[in-house]
């Protein structure tokens, strides 16, 4: 028995004669695709889905198709800020695990990974003001800086972002290649974020390659919580970060994290690979509630939001 998530009566209504389909994410479950051609299914409140005839099924998507970018984008879009007070950061995760809970094969993400996963990791990146990575994600994945994408450069300046977003890079040593793209040719200067206590001559290297180095932390180290304070201050406030799993932990031990956007890769694995978080854990599991669901051909897109 699967629960499909969300339910509502329309969709206990379309799935009883039509077995175990998946499920959409605005409310709107979803039949079996004909064919099982593995195009994502579902969103949060997006589109609707086209009948053989060219008219609109009600209810959402029920049907096995395409998404576009667009839609893509409204089904991950961020939270609207409160109309009163200053604009409060969000931040949300984006990571993909195995069923046995892999977050790695052979120290990457892209063995256990698919098109439409990254597909979704663009777009998630097309939203975002700022990314955020840790030094070693930054060195095993081969980060580049972020480029910019036009079918997504009238979103961004509607909503007064750049032309891309900015890549910050969490670390305390500054023990960085300062001769890669990500710190020479950005279209957006790349953030270092590090403590108050870091290697002078680090710093002064780091600045040099053309950096913005951002002390986040009284000691050697970055503090989580005052990372997301200090970027907010600079004006960003659509926070992703993308890992790795320690940066992931500790964002979770310090309370910061708001929302998790989650690839279920149907893949086992074994081994000793990482989970999405390490680290220490916390005194009490935070609970967090699912928002949406999407699959594709096994693979499941799932958002989780603080509680």
């Amino acid at each position: 028995m699967r629960r499909l998530f969300p339910v509502t009566d329309q969709t206990a209504t379309r799935a009883s004669g039509g077995g175990a389909g998946s499920v959409g994410a605005g409310g709107a479950g979803e039949a079996p695709g004909a064919g099982g051609s593995g195009r994502v299914h579902g969103a949060s409140g997006v589109g609707e889905a086209p009948e053989a005839d060219g008219g609109v099924l009600p209810g959402g998507d029920l049907i096995d198709r395409d998404w576009g970018l667009d839609e893509l984008a409204e089904a991950y879009a961020y939270p609207e800020p409160a109309a009163d007070g200053p604009p409060v950061p969000w931040l949300r995760a984006n990571m993909v695990s195995t069923l046995d809970g892999a977050a790695q094969h052979d120290g990457k993400s892209q063995p256990i990974s698919t098109a439409t996963d990254m597909r979704i990791f663009g777009t998630l990146r097309a939203l975002a003001d700022v990314v955020v990575v840790g030094a070693e994600t930054v060195r095993q994945e081969g980060y580049r800086p972020a480029r910019a994408r036009a079918e997504f450069a009238d979103r961004r300046e509607a909503a007064g972002q750049g032309p891309a977003p900015v890549i910050a890079v969490v670390s305390a040593s500054l023990d960085l290649d300062f001769s890669l793209p990500l710190f020479t040719s950005p279209l957006v200067p790349t953030l270092i974020l590090t403590g108050a206590a870091a290697a002078p001559d680090r710093v002064a290297t780091a600045e040099k390659a053309g950096a913005r180095v951002v002390i986040a932390g009284d000691g050697v180290g970055v503090e989580p919580a005052r990372a997301v304070r200090a970027l907010g201050e600079l004006g960003f406030t659509r926070l992703l970060t993308e890992g790795g799993p320690r940066l992931l932990g500790q964002f979770v031990a310090a309370g910061v994290l708001d929302e998790l956007c989650l690839t279920v890769s149907p893949m086992l694995t074994a081994g000793d690979a990482q989970r999405i978080a390490g680290g220490p854990s916390v005194a009490v599991p935070q609970r967090f509630a699912l928002v949406s669901l999407l699959e594709e051909e096994g693979f499941l897109f799932s958002r989780y939001q603080r509680s």
